[in-house]
């Protein structure tokens, strides 16, 4: 896995530097330091690159701000800057960990599997998001500078180790995909989905019909403000090759066929917010074969549980110093992090589906 968790928010921007000058050191974590240099070239590799850019954007899962075209970008922005010293604390923090702790040094052979591995990571992920990078993810890495690309396949290796070393993790094998797969099937069924997207004050008169036994058909036909609702909300069909799919699924949550979720999503319809409910009306056993891709990212993210349970209490104990131009080192909800200095604070709404709809699209 892409170090024990990738979290890179970098927003890049036309301004200065916001005052990153001056130490020699621009962080260090037990007693391992980064150069103000090295941290530089770092951000600005990712800025002057869109190949390189692109990829660590797909793994974030995050959109980057890139300057307009044409233009040598050499600036970022405070909580860009933040980020991306966070992924070296991050880094830092491990490779000490598993040296310390395990004695682990990569040799050669680490290093080229890590290089693939880390290779395989960003392709993976630009697919998954959908994201079409001018360039292959091997050429993402070799744009890096040599000392940024060292550190960063060095982290890569340490973090390989130290999930090998999880009791919780399981191995991406292809016995265990397939063994995972076989315990797990129902949840890889090709599904066809219907969806009630309902005014939040008929909510639960709607569930009241449901209960009193109306059909999926019925209860799209009678409340839904959607289109679909004319065809008793039709929605499409999805299989693991999708990349709706797991959002679906997770949406779905435990529902049984042929009924709609008791619990509404709230999303954006029109110019008001509405109740979204989603049924699955029919299910199809999928081959592993069509299935496989999304069981792997499944194991993945079971695995990054386990490890970031572990990351976190590694930098519990780290010993973090890091220059005030490039942020704090401080205590989120999820564990320590490098803030931003003074980021203004955010808020949302306290539900909302996994897929922010556009007004008659709920799934994209």
């Amino acid at each position: 896995m892409r170090r024990v968790l990738l979290v890179l928010v970098l927003a890049i921007a036309g301004a200065g530097w916001y005052g990153l000058a001056g130490s020699s050191s621009a962080l260090a974590v037990n007693g391992q330091s980064v150069s103000d240099a090295a941290l530089r070239s770092e951000l600005v590799a990712l800025a002057d690159h869109p190949t390189l850019f692109c990829y660590y954007s797909s793994l974030a899962s995050a959109a980057l701000s890139q300057a307009s075209a044409g233009n040598k970008v050499d600036s970022v922005t405070a909580s860009g800057a933040a980020a991306w010293s966070n992924l070296r604390v991050e880094g830092l923090a491990v490779d000490h960990y598993v040296k310390t702790k395990f004695h682990y040094v990569a040799t050669a052979s680490d290093l080229a599997t890590a290089t693939s591995a880390l290779e395989g990571e960003m392709t993976q992920a630009a697919a998954q998001s959908s994201q079409s990078c001018p360039g292959t993810a091997a050429q993402a890495v070799a744009e890096m500078p040599a000392e940024m690309r060292a550190a960063q396949v060095e982290d890569q290796a340490s973090s390989m180790y130290l999930v090998s070393k999880l009791n919780r993790t399981i191995t991406l094998t292809p016995a265990n995909v397939r063994k995972f797969y076989d315990a797990h099937q129902s949840d890889y069924d090709y599904l066809c989905i219907s969806v009630a997207v309902v005014q939040p004050a008929t909510a639960s008169t709607f569930v009241a019909a449901e209960k009193a036994g109306y059909s999926v058909a019925q209860l799209a036909k009678e409340f839904s403000v959607d289109p679909t609702g004319k065809k008793g909300g039709a929605y499409g069909c999805y299989g693991p090759t999708s990349s709706s799919y797991a959002n679906i699924r997770t949406d779905l949550g435990t529902s049984s066929l042929g009924h709609f979720t008791t619990s509404p999503l709230q999303i954006s319809y029109g110019s008001g917010v509405y109740d979204l409910f989603i049924a699955a009306t029919k299910r199809v056993a999928t081959p592993f074969s069509q299935a496989a891709s999304l069981v792997v990212s499944d194991i993945q993210k079971l695995n990054a549980t386990a490890a970031n349970q572990v990351k976190a209490n590694i930098l519990y104990t780290a010993a973090v110093d890091i220059d005030p131009a490039y942020g704090r080192w401080g205590l989120s909800t999820s564990g320590p992090v490098v803030f931003a200095p003074a980021l203004p604070a955010t808020s949302g709404p306290a539900s909302t589906s996994q897929l922010t709809s556009a007004a008659t699209t709920p799934y994209q």
